[in-house]
């Protein structure tokens, strides 16, 4: 059987992103430009920005991708972007991008939703992982859990009401002063802290999400207290968000019947959450997957991978592929 090689291009955020897949698992190149220190300065990601630097840094990532995948252009099968969600002027420069390389090179295009990128980033670190599974999908634009039921085919079980729960992590970073990027910085400050302070949860029937109660319930403690141990607010948070994200994974396991769960997105990252559901796999019959760290956040392996099952299933898109920066998990 031919192998089948993608290039994979994302640019939905502050990544700029080229990657080469071979036949949906096997990663020949990841080459990755982040813009993090740019946006540091401003507290987060300014869109016009990031749009510029996308700009810049797109051809000379896309030749050291190829470079390091030790390919022509030629040799590949088709080229993959990401068209959606993020933010627009992002999103468009890799969208051209990969429809004037489509053109003249005469390969397929194929345009992929950067949720099932995330999603996706599950089967690079695992060879095995097969749909049907559960997929947490935890970020700083969407907080989901999804009913992955074949390789293009997802349902979405339950979602946040509010904030996305990166969102949240990221607002609380600002208010106390710790900058962007919010959740890495967390992360690390709460590992300095003991989750020793009572907040309020929202419980809701179903598998839905709400996280905007408890970013400002920690918000109004940080102005009405500004002594209190911050490494103790960021442990308390984390340890409420953990418990919340667990409570609606085992409802979903028990209404499944699917005891199969895949962690998705930048906050897979962190590293109480990924503690807590070891725990959840150590204690219950659920077999539980993270992506490898580097693949938590945005880059183009995952877009590759998702776009090769997308490229077997016959899905080809035309040179009226736009950017859609609301595009939802499933939709064409």
């Amino acid at each position: 059987m031919k192998d089948i090689i993608i290039l994979g291009i994302e640019s939905s955020c502050d990544e700029t992103s080229v990657a080469v897949v071979k036949n949906g698992r096997e990663v020949l190149s990841n080459v990755i430009n982040t813009q993090i220190s740019i946006h540091e300065l401003y507290g987060g990601v300014v869109p016009e920005i990031a749009s510029r630097n996308h700009v810049e840094n797109i051809s000379p990532v896309m030749k050291e991708a190829l470079k390091e995948a030790n390919i022509k252009i030629d040799d590949v099968d088709g080229i993959a972007c990401t068209y959606g969600p993020g933010l627009v002027g992002a999103l468009l420069v890799g969208v051209s991008y990969a429809k004037a390389l489509s053109y003249a090179a005469n390969k397929p295009l194929i345009g992929v939703n950067h949720i099932q990128g995330h999603i996706a980033a599950n089967y690079i670190t695992y060879k095995e992982l097969n749909p049907p599974f559960l997929t947490l999908l935890i970020s700083g634009g969407n907080t989901q859990l999804v009913l992955v039921k074949d390789y293009t085919e997802f349902e979405i079980l339950g979602k946040t009401r509010d904030d996305a729960v990166g969102e949240a992590f990221d607002k609380i970073a600002r208010v106390i002063g710790l900058g962007y990027p919010g959740g890495p910085k967390m992360d690390k400050l709460a590992q300095e802290g003991t989750p020793n302070i009572v907040l309020p949860k929202v419980h809701i029937d179903g598998l839905d999400f709400s996280f905007s109660g408890l970013k400002t319930a920690i918000i109004n403690l940080h102005h009405k207290t500004p002594d209190i141990n911050k490494a103790d607010l960021a442990a308390s948070f984390e340890k409420d968000v953990a418990e919340i994200l667990l409570e609606n994974t085992k409802k979903a396991v028990k209404e499944t019947n699917i005891n199969k769960i895949a962690l998705a997105g930048g906050v897979s990252a962190n590293s109480y959450i990924r503690k807590a559901f070891k725990e959840l796999e150590e204690k219950e019959n659920i077999k539980v997957y993270y992506p490898e760290l580097k693949l938590c956040t945005d880059n183009a392996a995952m877009i590759g991978v998702a776009a090769y099952y997308e490229y077997i299933k016959g899905t080809r898109h035309g040179w009226d592929l736009n950017a859609v920066p609301n595009l939802k998990l499933g939709e064409r």
